[in-house]
Formats: C-alpha cells, sequence, structure tokens
C-alpha cells in the first residue's frame, strides 16, 4: 500500500528545532511560530511523543525561548545545521528508532530543511508544521516547503496534526487535546504559499 503519511502516537517523535531568544527580532512570525509549537509540545506530553530539543550555538544565539515550555528538556547544543548531531541519533536509538517526525522550528531554509533531508534519507517519514516552521525572510521559508515537499516530507498544520494523533472524539485523551485547539492556530503568512500554487 502507498505510503498516505497517516501519523500515529505509537511511532512518532517531535523535533523543535532552534527556537532560541536571539532568533525573536528577525524571524517572521515568531511569536506564532513558537506559539503553534508550543502546543504540539503540550500534546505530545499528553500522548506520550518523545520531544527532541536543540540549540544552534547557544553561546552566540542565546537559550530556546521560555515560552516554548521546553526548560524541563535537555537541549543539544549544535553548530551543524541538521539537527541530526551523534547526541541526537543516540536518543533516536534508545527511543527504538520512531519511523515519523514531526519537526517544527527554525529556519525553515536551513536547519529545517538540513535535518528533513537526514531524516529522509535515513528512511524516517517527515511532518513538516507549515504553521510551526519559519525563517528570517518569507520567500525563503515558502520556497524551503515547496522544496522540501518535492523531496518527500508532508507539509501539515498544527491544528491537523493534534486531530489526526487522537483521531476519535472517543480517544481516552481528547478533553485535554481539545483544550489545546479551543483558539484557531493564527494566521502565519502562509495563504500566500497557496496561492502561488
Amino acid at each position: 500500500m502507498a505510503n498516505i503519511g497517516r501519523l500515529s502516537t505509537k511511532d512518532a517523535v517531535i523535533f523543535l528545532c532552534d527556537m532560541q531568544e536571539k532568533f525573536r527580532p528577525n524571524i517572521f512570525q515568531f511569536t506564532n511560530i513558537v506559539s503553534n509549537a508550543a502546543r504540539l509540545l503540550q500534546a505530545s506530553r499528553v500522548l506520550g511523543i518523545p520531544p527532541i530539543l536543540t540549540e544552534q550555538y547557544p553561546k552566540g544565539l542565546g537559550p530556546t525561548v521560555p515560552e516554548l515550555g521546553a526548560a524541563d528538556l535537555k537541549a543539544h547544543a549544535k553548530t551543524s545545521f541538521t539537527m541530526m548531531i551523534e547526541e541526537v541519533e543516540k536518543e533516536l536509538q534508545a527511543l527504538g528508532n520512531p519511523k515519523q517526525a514531526i519537526l517544527c522550528g527554525i529556519e525553515a531554509h536551513a536547519c529545517i530543511a538540513c535535518t528533513t533531508f537526514d531524516l529522509l534519507e535515513k528512511g524516517m517519514e517527515v511532518h513538516i508544521v507549515a504553521d510551526a516552521v519559519s525563517s528570517r525572510s518569507q520567500t525563503d521559508r515558502l520556497f524551503a516547503l515547496s522544496r522540501l515537499k518535492q523531496s518527500g516530507a508532508y507539509l501539515t498544520t498544527t491544528e491537523a496534526v493534534l486531530l489526526q494523533l487522537v483521531q476519535d472524539a472517543k480517544h481516552p485523551n481528547f478533553k485535554e487535546i481539545q483544550k489545546l485547539l479551543a483558539h484557531p492556530s493564527p494566521d502565519t503568512g502562509l495563504l500566500a504559499f497557496f496561492s502561488a500554487l
């Protein structure tokens, strides 16, 4: 059967890429991107999906922003543009090599792109949460999303991920996830992307 990209809580991991203080003033829609990523992290805790957090050169770019809600996570420091550094590879092995990656953070055309390529080469299914991913330039962001789709990544949204993971209003955690859906995701400038397709 063709791979249709159906998400499952049993075989997924959430990647939180480089949402750090120094990026705050420069990243397009930074506040809304982090807000959506924070909802995904909250959902991952409710549903038992392990999170992996990285920071790009934290000495220069600062720590992960507090509003992500990731203070309890170990941040893997890196200088490479991919999140797939040795420590992250080891963490994935310890998790039993999950087959699906839910990817959010910055920047779309740099660290998100390099991570996506590495994950796809490993044979993982990659779900890029378009409204939880950005770059300094909207042009770079939109072309990166288009490019990564060409490479075989799935483009999705915060709300779509949350609903796909529970799949049924009878799910034992549905009420908790429903609270995260109380307010629709803010517009992060993606409509222009679709009008250009």
